[in-house]
């Protein structure tokens, strides 16, 4: 009892362990209900079962910045780490603020997985998963995302906390595929001339059924008769969506940490976001041409969170509210126009 009473009262990055501990409680309470409740059985997610989903897991993301703000209204300022949290803030402009940077990032990491739901769509049609498994898979790899972005940001964090530097790097970065995404061209993306899925083909041993949704199965071996372990496309699906996923990090990672150096906030924000991914995924992968131009918006941001941190020296820090108000309305932007000229140029073509 005393040990465990030592352990949560440690802190971690700035933050009680009893916290962090509390939030990595309630995620697999979410993905235990989400797997064990609604889909316990493998089936065809419609689209009104995603929709609902999405909003279940959208409305929880926004609400937790309540908890973050009430949590950083209480928080000692000696353990906070984001020297904008604690430059002479009381506890109820700190802990606002706390909410409107989780809100901030929070944002900008839904919207950059849209681009991560193409891609999802490409490989699973790729690899030629029925819908009824797409699931599980979605399920597994949001497991394993939870962990390589937590190794990412205790990276990170840990790089900002000791090198300061390294967040103006972090903030070039982000200018930089900000403006690359505004000039270059549409990629056309194949997944079948991408040398992991060639590799894992060629050296694995793979069953071209699916059985039953299973991962990994034992089968006769055809040359000897023995019984041996044979992966599925299932596995190899979700592999290639890992690997998707860390290369999407590259970006959304930098840009939470140009947003706020406060671990606790880049974690959950980023956390949340992916908790909607799979819901998200069957209400929008088959109209996520719709958002073509969202890209756009998406590019401006990147250079308007990495600008921002880059002429602090000079202006001074931009207001919270500004940029909270400015990343949605860009975003907004984005989607309306993107909605509003694929409809024009459907119309068009038809």
């Amino acid at each position: 009892m005393h040990s465990l009473a030592g352990i949560t009262a440690l802190t971690w990055f700035g933050m009680p362990c009893w916290v962090w501990l509390g939030f990595v409680a309630l995620v697999l309470v979410l993905m235990i209900v989400d797997l064990g409740l609604f889909h316990r059985t493998p089936h065809e997610v419609g689209l009104a079962e995603s929709i609902g989903l999405s909003l279940f897991f959208i409305t929880i993301g926004i609400g937790f910045s309540v908890i973050v703000g009430a949590i950083y209204y209480n928080q000692d300022p000696a353990l906070i780490l984001d020297p904008h949290l604690v430059s002479g803030m009381k506890p109820f402009s700190r802990g606002w603020h706390a909410g409107e940077l989780y809100l901030t990032g929070y944002l900008i990491e839904q919207s950059l997985s849209l681009d991560n739901i193409f891609i999802m769509s490409l490989v699973f049609a790729y690899f030629e998963i029925p819908r009824q498994y797409q699931h599980a898979v979605l399920f597994w790899g949001v497991l394993g995302v939870i962990v390589m972005r937590g190794a990412m940001i205790i990276a990170g964090a840990a790089l900002v906390t000791h090198l300061h530097w390294v967040l103006y790097v972090f903030s070039a970065f982000l200018v930089f595929t900000g403006v690359r995404m505004l000039f270059e061209g549409d990629d056309e993306h194949d997944v079948g001339s991408n040398p992991l899925a060639r590799t894992l083909r060629n050296s694995l041993r793979v069953t071209d059924d699916l059985h039953g949704g299973r991962f990994v199965i034992k089968l006769p071996d055809p040359a000897s008769g023995r019984q041996v372990r044979f992966v599925t496309r299932l596995l190899l699906c979700l592999i290639s969506i890992e690997i998707a996923d860390l290369i999407f990090a590259i970006d959304s990672v930098p840009a939470i940490f140009a947003i706020t150096q406060e671990p606790f906030i880049v974690y959950t924000s980023n956390i949340f976001a992916i908790l909607g991914l799979r819901s998200m995924y069957f209400a929008l992968a088959a109209v996520v041409h719709r958002f073509q131009y969202l890209k756009y918006s998406l590019a401006l941001v990147l250079v308007l969170i990495g600008g921002e941190i880059l002429a602090e020296p000079f202006l001074g820090k931009l207001s919270t509210e500004i940029s909270l108000a400015a990343t949605v309305a860009l975003l907004a932007g984005g989607v309306l126009y993107s909605l509003w000229q694929t409809k024009r140029e459907a119309l068009k073509a038809g």
